[in-house]
This record gives C-alpha cells, structure tokens and sequence, in this order.
C-alpha cells in the first residue's frame, strides 16, 4: 500500500522522523544502561527490560529506515525532484508488528516488574495482560497489511476486544495495587497508565488512516503517527520507570539514597573544578 511517488518534502518527513525514533530508543537505552546501579537490585529488573524494549525498537527502526531508503529513490527522475518507488523494492510494514509483538508484552512486564508486588500478583496480572497484549498485535497485522478496508476493518475491530481487556486489567485489577505503592509515586503510576494508552491511541488513528483515501499525505502522516507513538511508548515511559524505580529506592533504603546524594554532590564538584 505504499504510495507509488513522495514528494522531496514527503520523504523528508518520513526519513527525518525514523532517523528521531533511531536516536530516542538508542540513547535511552543507553542511558538506562549506565543507570543500572542507581536503582536497588529488586527494580533493576524492570529498568533492564525498558533497555531491551528500547534495544529492539532501535534495531527495528534501523531495518525500517533501510527499508525505506531502498523502497524509494529519485533515478527515474533523474537523480531531481520527487521519490518514486524502486523497481523490485518494497517497504516492509512487517517490521514494525514484529517489533510490537516484542516491546508491547514487555511494557506491560516492565510497569509491572517497578510495582514490586508480591510474586503470585505478579504472576496474576502477567498471565491476563501477556496474551493480550501478543493477541491485539497478531490481530492487527492481516488488517495493516491488506489493501481491502472490509478486511482493515474487520482485523482493526479483533485487535481492539483484547485491547479493551488491558484496559479494563489496568485501570480495575492494577488500580487496587496502586493502593499499596508509596504515596511519592502513586499519582506517577497512576499516570504512566494514561500515558501507556494515549500513546497506544495513535497506533489505531494511523492504522485507519489510509482508509481516507488520502493518498501519499494519508501514508506519510501513518509513518509519522507509528513513529510518534513508539517514541512516546517506550523512550517517554522508559525514563518515567526509571524515575518511579529511583524514587522508591531511595524511600525504601535511607543509606542507599545518601550513596547517591553524595555520589550526585562528588560529581558536581567535580565539574566545577573542571569548568574552573
């Protein structure tokens, strides 16, 4: 369903955008990686796999970028002006569900993994909000990948029912764990929830958008939409998750939050020295 010609400025927007999405998931991960020891042992769990997630988004966002590249060039135009398809090329679509069916699992693990319940909660929540999350991705790609909006349609409204069920796990079954987090990060938790689903909201909007019929402008703007979302998804919420694992390290071990208060002052220091 690729559009047969982008203008210079229609590529432009779209090469831009995946070369913003390379950079966010890259040197979040990056930084989650460093970040490691800020955090007490039983919350590095969830900061490792918001490295992994970012991990694979980037790898995917890579092998969409070259896909990309190669599926539109300016040589039959003479090297000027406008992009059209290459001969014997094509964009694949299919990187991006095989990169959610990783990641959109794993978010879910990871607000899960920073909650720090008890083992049979956790295993509880896992079992309903995993095969969901594996359910709606394999549900939607028959419909992204198809040019008959009857199709779309059918596979876009299959992929919402187990979408409505992690709705309903996050803000009923999760709500009650909630209760129980210290009161400095709750209304963050509480948050994250929203943030995770308006983040997801974007998915459907350009997952319906080249039922418009609006042409290139209509799979440009899906391409903008999937890679806004994606960074909001997992780079955004990754550093909130380390925030929430930060702070309840530090309300959960008094010495540790001394460690890195006169870690964060020696550094400090230091880069005055360094400036001076």
């Amino acid at each position: 369903m690729i559009p047969d010609l982008l203008t210079a400025a229609q590529f432009s927007t779209v090469y831009n955008s995946l070369s913003l999405v390379i950079a966010a998931q890259l040197f979040t991960a990056i930084f989650l990686l460093v970040s490691l020891p800020r955090v007490l042992p039983r919350y590095r769990p969830a900061l490792t796999i918001a490295l992994i997630v970012c991990g694979i988004a980037a790898y995917h966002y890579f092998r969409i970028f070259d896909s990309f590249n190669a599926a539109f060039s300016t040589e039959s135009l003479g090297g000027v002006g406008d992009f059209t398809t290459t001969a014997g090329a094509g964009f694949n679509e299919g990187y991006r569900y095989v990169d959610w069916l990783l990641t959109v699992p794993l978010l879910l693990v990871e607000l899960i993994a920073v909650l720090g319940l008890a083992r049979a909660m956790q295993n509880r929540l896992l079992y309903q909000l995993v095969p969901a999350a594996i359910a709606m991705i394999v549900l939607g790609y028959p419909g992204e990948i198809s040019e008959d909006l009857t199709v779309r349609t059918v596979f876009g409204v299959l992929s919402t029912i187990p979408f409505l069920f992690i709705l309903w796990v996050l803000f009923v079954q999760l709500s009650k764990s909630l209760a129980t987090q210290p009161e400095a990060v709750r209304g963050t938790l509480s948050r994250l929830r929203y943030l995770l689903v308006l983040s997801w909201g974007v998915y459907p909007i350009a997952y319906l958008l080249p039922a418009l019929d609006l042409g290139a402008d209509g799979w440009v703007w899906k391409q903008v939409g999937y890679s806004i979302a994606d960074i909001v998804a997992k780079a955004v919420y990754a550093i909130i998750i380390f925030q929430v694992a930060k702070t309840k390290s530090w309300i959960e071990d008094p010495a540790f939050q001394a460690q890195e208060r006169s870690h964060g002052d020696e550094v400090v220091t230091q880069g005055k020295r360094g400036s001076a």
